[in-house]
């Protein structure tokens, strides 16, 4: 099942079961997937549409920093579950072990020794995680923490 049909059935329950938070949130994903269809102009694939809920969930993680800075918990812990909802419908994220091999892996494959073609290793390693959730941020950090310890 497509993940825009499993988002419109999973809203319907929501919707009977009256469970507002996750009826608003599916609202949303679903909005957003509909507004990324009609700007490609064609139905989205399913790794187009865990594009746009991973971005849905960047979003939220921003403004759960935001809120807390700001002394705002309660709007804080509400992003938060939203983030919980959305995080039910992308693949699971890589495990620290697993992005510090693919991230070995890379550097071995390009040949990388220097932190200016951190890119190069950045896209490698993206390649060998292919149909995880990849925190980008994430991924970039490491591979500059480790680009950096061989260089010095």
């Amino acid at each position: 099942m497509a993940l825009v049909d499993q988002i419109q059935k999973d809203l319907i329950e929501a919707m009977k079961a009256r469970d507002e938070l996750r009826a608003s949130v599916l609202r949303m994903a679903k909005t957003a997937l509909k507004l990324k269809e009609v700007e490609k102009t064609r139905p989205l694939e399913d790794a187009e549409s865990t594009q746009v809920l991973q971005t849905m969930v960047k979003q939220r993680r921003e403004s759960v920093e935001q809120f807390t800075k700001g002394g705002r918990q309660d709007l804080a812990d509400k992003e938060a579950r939203e983030i919980a909802i959305l995080e039910t419908y992308l693949p699971a994220a890589p495990t620290a072990e697993q992005l510090d091999a693919a991230i070995e892996a890379a550097i071995t494959e390009t040949g990388t020794t220097s932190p200016k073609q951190m890119g190069a290793v950045i896209k490698a390693a993206r390649a060998r995680l292919a149909g995880k959730a990849i925190d980008g941020k994430l991924l970039s950090d490491r591979v500059r923490a480790r680009l950096e310890k061989a260089g010095s």
